[in-house]
This record gives structure tokens, sequence and C-alpha cells, in this order.
């Protein structure tokens, strides 16, 4: 018996079951799966999703700014990458390589981000509102080292996909694309971990900056 049917055998015995997994008992399992009932929302659930949403950001040390419009986007990185005394350079998804650059002075370059490289552009699939978070997908046209090897994230997020919650999130994909993809990752603020003496250290597993950009 390997580990992991030792393991399912064991929570099977202390549920007060015995022998192999009956056919009746997995048309019950699939039947709970497929109709998906939501448990209990927080009463703040329901809150208007971009204001909770900028409110969250800002509790997670995430920047954010507005633009009015996609093409805006180059210069308010120009903008965000002299505040923060960083070199005009930055690799990103091909969804944004036909953008004004070179107006804005930028070095952009349509590429998975590797090692060496401080400043990745990404978009998402879609934003939380609950919890200020970025829901990302991985593919070819979308990888996800671009947002997690730099040292610095700027995340393009569209108003219309920031949902309310959680349950809204996974809901989006499901109607959407059906399961989601192996790659399935999300972005709360910039990375950081207590496991060294309760002490907060930012940057520890990602980058350490997590710069948001709202468009219409």
């Amino acid at each position: 018996m390997s580990a992991r049917e030792n393991i399912l055998a064991r929570i099977r015995t202390n549920s007060g079951k015995q022998g192999a997994t009956t056919e009746q008992e997995l048309v019950a399992a699939r039947a709970v799966i497929t109709a998906r009932t939501r448990g209990p929302l927080p009463t703040f659930a329901r809150h208007e999703p971009i204001a909770h949403f900028i409110e969250e950001c800002d509790r997670l040390k995430t920047t954010l700014a507005e633009v009015h419009s996609l093409q805006d986007v180059p210069a308010e990185i120009a903008r965000y990458l002299l505040v923060e005394n960083l070199e005009k350079k930055l690799v990103g998804w091909a969804e944004f390589s036909a953008l004004n650059w070179t107006g804005a002075r930028i070095e952009f370059i349509n590429r998975a981000a590797n090692a060496n490289d401080l400043v990745g552009l990404t978009g998402c699939f879609c934003a939380i509102g609950e919890t200020g978070t970025l829901l990302l997908l991985g593919a070819l046209a979308t990888p996800k080292v671009t947002a997690l090897l730099p040292e610095t994230h700027i995340c393009v997020v569209k108003k219309s996909r920031i949902v309310p919650t959680m349950e809204d999130a996974f809901q989006l994909m499901r109607d959407e694309i059906g399961e989601p993809p192996r790659a399935t990752f999300f972005v709360s603020g910039p990375s950081r971990t207590a496991d060294i003496e309760q002490t907060i250290v930012i940057g520890a597993h990602g980058p350490y900056r997590v710069h948001v950009v709202l468009i219409p």
C-alpha cells in the first residue's frame, strides 16, 4: 500500500467506513460537487467590489493608480518607475506589447521573465474585492514567472474584472474556462513571511513591490 493509499484508508476508517469506496458513495460525492452549494458569506462580501479592492490593496501595501484607458498605462508605469528610482525597462505579457512604450521612454521586452529581470508587467484573470487579491492563470501567453521572479510586479486590472469574493472568482473560472489550469495562483500584496522569530520579511518568496494599474 502506498503512503497515499494508507492515509486515505485511515481517514476512511476514522470516518466509520470499511472497505473500498462504493459506487453509491461516488455518485453522492459527485452530486455534492456538481451542486456547488455556496456557504455563508461575510456581511461585507456584497459591498461595492472596486472600492473594497482599493481599500484592501492599501492594507496589503499594494500601491495602486487609476488611469483613463489602456493607452495611458505606459505613462503611469513611467511615473511609477521614476518614483521608485527604477530603471525604465521591463518584461511583460504579449497583450501589452503594442502599447506606446517608446513614447513613455520605457524599454518593453515581450517574453517571460528570468532571474535577471527587475520589473515584470502582467494582467490578471480577475481580482477579488474581498481580499485585494489578484488571480493569475498561467499559460503560454500569460507566464506566471513574470509575476514571480522580478523584484517588482506591476499588474493591469480592469475594473470590470473585479469580483466581490473568492467564491465569485472560482465561479467566473468555471463559467469562462471550465476547469482551472494547472498554474492557478493568487497574489495578495508583496511577498512576505514571518517564519523567522515572527518578524515580517518582505520579498521572501517573490516580489517585494506590487503595483496595480486600474483601467476602465
